[in-house]
Parts: structure tokens; C-alpha cells; sequence
């Protein structure tokens, strides 16, 4: 369990890390982050805080997909945001000056994003409430991956935009090209979404309750 929150937590972190590269980059706002900077001009939010409201937004509409909820779930709405802000704030990463420099650290945030989506999935510990979604509609549709996240990435990119977001060539790179870098990724680590074992906190609950030998926690 510890290499398991070890990996999840790296990878929420590295989220962190590619969304702030591909921002950086200057040329155009991730799709996400068009809609969460849409929502920060209209409420006086920080991008972080936005990114936590409409994760926890995703969270309720995972429910009526009947996605379960696991601890992965609920520190990937809260940390990334956290950790988002903490890069933005101290200015931990650079920004490249040349279109040459720009592309090159778009580039890599698209690659960073791809490696930790394959890093706090395989730890098995619930998906992340945007990517519990594109999971969910995965499992019912048959789908795949690629075409799910771009079809997710173009509808929040549109409403960001209605909301203020800024946008630009990178956003529309970002919209088309993550879905193929997510693939690619779990391709790369042969990872398939399907075969994933999640502990979940229902799960988690159940054990306790199994553990101390109470036979019918539903009636608790």
C-alpha cells in the first residue's frame, strides 16, 4: 500500500508539473485549463481552487455513472489543484522565451501528463474524477481511450472559452494530441483500464467492518 500512495502521489504531482509546463509554454491553455482559468476570471478563484470545485463537481457526476469512489479519487481532486498552485505561486518551473523553446515545453508537459495519468491509474487506488469519467464511458462504450479523451478535452475546452479562457494554437494541440499521448503511454507500459484493480473506500469500509467480525455493517 505504501508503493501504491507512493506512485499515486508522484503521479498527481507530476500532473502538476505538465499542466504548469504546458502553460508555461505560452501558446494556448490546455482544455482543462481554459475551463478552470474561465471559471477563475468569473469567481476570483486561483486556477488550483477552480480545478478542486470542478473536480468535485466530476466526482458527483462519476457517481451516476456508478464509478466508484477510492482515496486515489479523492487526493486527486484536492492535490493537484494544490500542487498547481504551489508551482504557479514560486515559479518552479521556467518559461522559455523562442517559438522553438515553446513547442519543446509543450511538447514535454503533454509527456509528463501522459506518464502520471499511467501512474495513479496502475496504482489502482481509484481514477481521477475527470479520468473516472473518461473510464466509465471506456467500459460502456467501448471506446477508445484516445477518442473518449479528445471527445472530453474539445467539449470543456468550448465552455472555457464562452467563460473567458484564454486559448491559442497550443489549446487546440493539447484538445487533439493528449488522448494520443495517453495511449501511446499505457501502450508503451502495456496497461489496459479494463484489467485494473481499484481499492475503493466502500471496499476499504467492508474490510473494517469484516476485520472486526460484524457480520451486517448495512444495518449500522
Amino acid at each position: 500500500m505504501v508503493l501504491k500512495y507512493f506512485k499515486l502521489i508522484i503521479g498527481l504531482l507530476l500532473y502538476a508539473v505538465g499542466i504548469v509546463a504546458t502553460i508555461n509554454a505560452k501558446l494556448g491553455l490546455s482544455p482543462w485549463d481554459v475551463f478552470h482559468q474561465g471559471i477563475s476570471r468569473q469567481t476570483g478563484m486561483t486556477m488550483g481552487q477552480a480545478s478542486i470545485l470542478v473536480g468535485l463537481v466530476i466526482v458527483i457526476i462519476n457517481f451516476f455513472f456508478k464509478e466508484k469512489v477510492g482515496t486515489g479519487t479523492i487526493l486527486n481532486m484536492i492535490l493537484i489543484g494544490w500542487f498547481l498552485d504551489l508551482i504557479m505561486k514560486n515559479h518552479i518551473l521556467p518559461e522559455p522565451d523562442g517559438i522553438i523553446l515553446r513547442i519543446l515545453m509543450l511538447a514535454a508537459g503533454m509527456a509528463i501528463i501522459g506518464l502520471a495519468c499511467y501512474l495513479y491509474l496502475a496504482a489502482g487506488l481509484g481514477a481521477g474524477p475527470r479520468d473516472g469519467v473518461m473510464v466509465a464511458i471506456h467500459k460502456k462504450t467501448g471506446k477508445s481511450v484516445r477518442f473518449i479523451r479528445n471527445s472530453i478535452e474539445v467539449t470543456v475546452f468550448i465552455i472555457g472559452y464562452f467563460l473567458g479562457g484564454t486559448v491559442g494554437i497550443g489549446t487546440i494541440i493539447l484538445s487533439l494530441g493528449v488522448g494520443y499521448v495517453i495511449q501511446f503511454v499505457f501502450t508503451i507500459f502495456k496497461f489496459n483500464v479494463k484489467t485494473v484493480k481499484h481499492n475503493y473506500i466502500d471496499d476499504d469500509i467492508k474490510r473494517i467492518f469484516k476485520k472486526i467480525k460484524i457480520e451486517n455493517p448495512e444495518v449500522l
